[in-house]
């Protein structure tokens, strides 16, 4: 069986914040949802467990981080072309998001970053694996 990946986010708003992840084309796992958390479906294997404050508290043995303060944490999301990349930036600009800085584009890796309405950090892009590999080998 693959492994899984449940992210924790911590949420001001939770309606904002189902609103704005279904807007970027993810699913929501109504068995996994209440009024207190949401469970994004990212893929087969990567999900998004969007809490509210309160209930994210109650899991985190340390005071949760202020998102629009300070990075808590940086998610990649790998995408299946440049166009990908682009496409997930309009959605989650459209949808409240904001793009922190320019596009970084290396010719074989291209990628962009948002954050979401809580000032969760993610990094859509996409890589062309040999050229990456060839890259490296030639030393960048």
């Amino acid at each position: 069986m693959p492994q899984k990946i449940f992210v924790n986010l911590p949420v001001a708003d939770l309606d904002r914040s189902r609103a704005f992840y279904s807007a970027l084309g993810f699913g929501i796992d109504d068995a996994f949802s209440d009024e207190t958390a949401a469970c994004v479906v990212i893929s087969d294997t990567i999900f998004l467990m969007i809490l509210t404050h309160p209930r994210f508290q109650g899991f985190s043995p340390l005071p949760r981080a202020d998102t629009q303060a300070t990075t808590a944490v940086l998610l990649a999301l790998s995408r299946d072309s440049r166009d990908a990349v682009d496409d997930m930036m309009a959605a989650a600009l459209a949808a409240g998001g904001a793009e922190p800085h320019p596009v970084e584009d290396h010719g074989w890796m291209y990628g962009r970053t948002f954050t979401d309405p809580d000032g969760n950090v993610f990094e859509p892009f996409w890589m062309d694996v040999e050229a990456a590999n060839a890259a490296q080998k030639m030393g960048g």
